[in-house]
Protein backbone atom coordinates (compact mmCIF):
# COMPACT_ATOMS: atom_id res chain seq x y z
CA UNK A 1 0.00 0.00 0.00
CA UNK A 2 1.23 3.51 -1.16
CA UNK A 3 1.62 5.75 1.70
CA UNK A 4 0.51 9.61 0.92
CA UNK A 5 1.80 12.35 3.10
CA UNK A 6 -0.16 15.75 2.57
CA UNK A 7 0.95 18.68 4.06
CA UNK A 8 -1.93 20.99 4.33
CA UNK A 9 -3.28 24.04 7.13
CA UNK A 10 -6.25 24.71 5.34
CA UNK A 11 -8.71 21.79 6.35
CA UNK A 12 -11.43 22.49 3.80
CA UNK A 13 -8.68 21.23 1.68
CA UNK A 14 -6.91 18.52 3.43
CA UNK A 15 -10.20 16.71 4.93
CA UNK A 16 -11.82 15.74 1.69
CA UNK A 17 -8.80 14.72 -0.08
CA UNK A 18 -7.61 12.57 3.14
CA UNK A 19 -10.78 11.21 2.80
CA UNK A 20 -10.77 10.85 -0.46
CA UNK A 21 -7.18 9.04 -0.64
CA UNK A 22 -8.30 6.46 1.74
CA UNK A 23 -11.14 5.29 -0.51
CA UNK A 24 -8.74 4.88 -3.34
CA UNK A 25 -6.66 2.32 -1.15
CA UNK A 26 -3.80 4.98 -0.15
CA UNK A 27 -2.83 5.24 3.62
CA UNK A 28 -2.74 8.73 4.18
CA UNK A 29 -0.68 11.19 6.84
CA UNK A 30 -1.79 14.64 7.36
CA UNK A 31 0.38 17.59 8.60
CA UNK A 32 -0.14 21.26 9.08
CA UNK A 33 2.97 22.73 8.76
CA UNK A 34 6.34 22.43 7.20
CA UNK A 35 8.75 21.59 9.55
CA UNK A 36 6.33 18.14 10.25
CA UNK A 37 5.83 17.81 6.39
CA UNK A 38 9.93 17.86 6.56
CA UNK A 39 10.95 15.33 9.24
CA UNK A 40 8.19 12.89 8.08
CA UNK A 41 9.37 12.97 4.73
CA UNK A 42 13.36 12.60 5.42
CA UNK A 43 12.19 9.88 7.91
CA UNK A 44 11.42 7.60 4.78
CA UNK A 45 7.63 6.41 6.01
CA UNK A 46 5.95 8.16 2.83
CA UNK A 47 5.76 7.86 -1.04
CA UNK A 48 4.90 11.22 -1.91
CA UNK A 49 4.50 13.89 -0.40
CA UNK A 50 1.35 16.68 -1.33
CA UNK A 51 2.79 20.10 -0.60
CA UNK A 52 0.88 23.12 0.18
CA UNK A 53 3.49 26.32 -0.62
CA UNK A 54 1.95 28.44 1.73
CA UNK A 55 2.56 26.02 5.38
CA UNK A 56 3.58 28.16 8.72
CA UNK A 57 6.46 27.69 9.92
CA UNK A 58 8.69 26.56 7.19
CA UNK A 59 7.18 27.17 3.66
CA UNK A 60 6.52 24.85 0.81
CA UNK A 61 9.34 25.71 -1.18
CA UNK A 62 12.02 25.60 1.87
CA UNK A 63 10.73 22.03 2.74
CA UNK A 64 11.75 21.71 -1.02
CA UNK A 65 14.71 22.64 -1.50
CA UNK A 66 15.38 20.70 2.11
CA UNK A 67 14.95 17.90 0.76
CA UNK A 68 16.54 18.00 -2.50
CA UNK A 69 19.35 19.20 -0.45
CA UNK A 70 19.61 16.57 1.58
CA UNK A 71 19.39 14.09 -1.40
CA UNK A 72 15.81 13.06 -0.75
CA UNK A 73 14.00 11.73 -3.76
CA UNK A 74 10.62 11.70 -3.01
CA UNK A 75 8.18 12.68 -5.78
CA UNK A 76 6.63 15.95 -4.56
CA UNK A 77 3.62 17.53 -5.88
CA UNK A 78 2.91 21.11 -4.80
CA UNK A 79 -0.38 22.53 -4.61
CA UNK A 80 -0.53 26.18 -4.79
CA UNK A 81 -2.98 29.29 -5.76
CA UNK A 82 0.24 31.01 -7.52
CA UNK A 83 0.16 29.33 -10.45
CA UNK A 84 2.17 32.29 -12.52
CA UNK A 85 4.84 31.09 -15.00
CA UNK A 86 7.45 33.02 -12.88
CA UNK A 87 5.85 31.41 -9.44
CA UNK A 88 5.89 27.87 -11.35
CA UNK A 89 9.98 27.63 -12.15
CA UNK A 90 10.40 29.04 -9.09
CA UNK A 91 8.46 25.78 -7.48
CA UNK A 92 10.37 23.64 -9.94
CA UNK A 93 13.88 24.80 -8.92
CA UNK A 94 13.11 24.20 -5.60
CA UNK A 95 12.70 20.51 -6.68
CA UNK A 96 9.38 19.89 -6.94
CA UNK A 97 8.12 17.05 -9.71
CA UNK A 98 4.51 18.31 -10.43
CA UNK A 99 2.24 21.13 -9.51
CA UNK A 100 -1.97 21.73 -9.28
CA UNK A 101 -3.40 25.00 -9.25
CA UNK A 102 -5.85 25.62 -6.73
CA UNK A 103 -8.59 25.27 -6.77
CA UNK A 104 -8.35 21.92 -8.44
CA UNK A 105 -10.32 19.22 -9.38
CA UNK A 106 -9.88 16.27 -7.08
CA UNK A 107 -9.75 13.57 -9.96
CA UNK A 108 -6.80 15.03 -11.70
CA UNK A 109 -4.91 15.62 -8.72
CA UNK A 110 -5.69 11.87 -7.84
CA UNK A 111 -4.21 10.95 -11.46
CA UNK A 112 -1.39 13.04 -11.03
CA UNK A 113 -0.50 11.53 -7.98
CA UNK A 114 -0.81 8.02 -9.58
CA UNK A 115 1.63 9.52 -12.17
CA UNK A 116 4.32 9.80 -9.63
CA UNK A 117 4.12 6.61 -7.83
CA UNK A 118 4.23 4.77 -11.02
CA UNK A 119 7.56 6.43 -12.07
CA UNK A 120 9.89 3.65 -12.24
CA UNK A 121 13.20 3.95 -10.73
CA UNK A 122 16.59 2.70 -13.18
CA UNK A 123 18.66 -0.02 -11.16
CA UNK A 124 21.75 -0.52 -13.18
CA UNK A 125 25.39 0.13 -14.15
CA UNK A 126 24.90 1.95 -17.30
CA UNK A 127 26.26 5.28 -17.99
CA UNK A 128 24.99 7.41 -20.59
CA UNK A 129 27.13 10.37 -22.33
CA UNK A 130 26.37 13.27 -24.40
CA UNK A 131 28.98 15.93 -24.79
CA UNK A 132 30.11 16.80 -21.80
CA UNK A 133 27.05 15.28 -19.91
CA UNK A 134 27.18 12.23 -18.14
CA UNK A 135 24.09 10.10 -16.64
CA UNK A 136 25.60 7.76 -13.99
CA UNK A 137 22.46 5.27 -13.51
CA UNK A 138 23.72 3.09 -10.78
CA UNK A 139 24.34 6.40 -8.57
CA UNK A 140 21.68 8.76 -10.41
CA UNK A 141 24.81 11.58 -10.71
CA UNK A 142 24.86 14.16 -13.31
CA UNK A 143 27.84 16.11 -14.35
CA UNK A 144 27.26 18.88 -16.69
CA UNK A 145 30.56 21.01 -17.87
CA UNK A 146 32.75 19.33 -15.34
CA UNK A 147 30.48 20.45 -12.38
CA UNK A 148 27.80 17.97 -10.51
CA UNK A 149 24.22 19.26 -12.12
CA UNK A 150 21.60 18.93 -9.01
CA UNK A 151 18.13 17.69 -10.76
CA UNK A 152 14.99 16.60 -9.02
CA UNK A 153 13.83 13.36 -10.09
CA UNK A 154 11.91 14.66 -13.05
CA UNK A 155 14.09 16.49 -14.56
CA UNK A 156 16.55 13.53 -14.37
CA UNK A 157 14.26 11.12 -16.01
CA UNK A 158 13.58 14.15 -18.86
CA UNK A 159 17.25 14.51 -19.41
CA UNK A 160 17.68 10.67 -19.28
CA UNK A 161 14.70 10.00 -22.22
CA UNK A 162 16.59 13.31 -24.11
CA UNK A 163 19.82 11.82 -24.37
CA UNK A 164 18.97 8.40 -24.82
CA UNK A 165 17.84 9.91 -28.59
CA UNK A 166 20.59 12.55 -28.39
CA UNK A 167 20.46 14.62 -31.92
CA UNK A 168 16.87 13.14 -32.75
CA UNK A 169 13.78 14.92 -32.00
CA UNK A 170 11.37 13.58 -29.05
CA UNK A 171 8.03 14.65 -29.53
CA UNK A 172 6.04 16.40 -26.53
CA UNK A 173 3.75 13.33 -26.20
CA UNK A 174 6.25 10.65 -26.43
CA UNK A 175 7.82 13.04 -23.57
CA UNK A 176 4.61 12.73 -21.35
CA UNK A 177 4.08 8.92 -21.97
CA UNK A 178 7.55 8.07 -21.28
CA UNK A 179 8.44 10.36 -18.48
CA UNK A 180 5.05 11.22 -16.50
CA UNK A 181 3.67 7.70 -17.44
CA UNK A 182 0.36 8.95 -18.84
CA UNK A 183 -0.99 9.36 -22.18
CA UNK A 184 -1.80 13.32 -21.73
CA UNK A 185 -4.00 14.86 -24.30
CA UNK A 186 -4.10 18.46 -23.07
CA UNK A 187 -1.32 21.22 -22.61
CA UNK A 188 1.68 20.40 -21.71
CA UNK A 189 3.12 23.48 -19.59
CA UNK A 190 4.53 21.30 -16.68
CA UNK A 191 6.69 19.84 -19.83
CA UNK A 192 7.67 23.08 -20.55
CA UNK A 193 8.56 24.30 -17.14
CA UNK A 194 11.06 21.15 -16.16
CA UNK A 195 12.57 21.69 -19.54
CA UNK A 196 13.41 25.49 -18.69
CA UNK A 197 15.03 24.58 -15.37
CA UNK A 198 16.68 21.81 -16.84
CA UNK A 199 18.49 24.18 -19.50
CA UNK A 200 19.57 26.77 -16.52
CA UNK A 201 20.91 23.86 -14.59
CA UNK A 202 22.97 22.26 -17.63
CA UNK A 203 24.25 26.16 -18.46
CA UNK A 204 27.85 25.76 -18.01
CA UNK A 205 27.77 22.40 -20.48
CA UNK A 206 28.30 22.63 -24.18
CA UNK A 207 25.11 20.59 -24.77
CA UNK A 208 21.89 22.12 -25.57
CA UNK A 209 18.05 21.56 -25.44
CA UNK A 210 16.47 23.16 -28.52
CA UNK A 211 12.85 23.51 -29.67
CA UNK A 212 11.54 22.38 -32.75
CA UNK A 213 8.44 24.11 -32.80
CA UNK A 214 5.15 22.09 -33.22
CA UNK A 215 6.73 19.20 -31.98
CA UNK A 216 8.92 18.58 -29.27
CA UNK A 217 12.66 18.76 -27.86
CA UNK A 218 16.18 17.96 -28.85
CA UNK A 219 19.32 17.24 -26.73
CA UNK A 220 22.18 18.02 -28.93
CA UNK A 221 25.80 16.82 -27.47
CA UNK A 222 27.64 20.25 -28.76
CA UNK A 223 26.65 23.37 -30.31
Amino acid sequence: MNRVLIAEDDLDISDPLVRALGREGYDVMHVTDGQQALDLAMAGGADILVLDLGLPGMDGLEVCRSLRSSGSAIPVLVLTARTGEPDLVVGLDAGADDYVGKPFRLAELLARIRVQLRRSVVQDNEMVTGGDVSIDLASHRVMAGGREAFLTPKEYDLLLALMRRANAVVGRDELMREVWRTEWLGATKTLDMHISTLRRKLVDSSAKISTVRGIGFRFEKDH
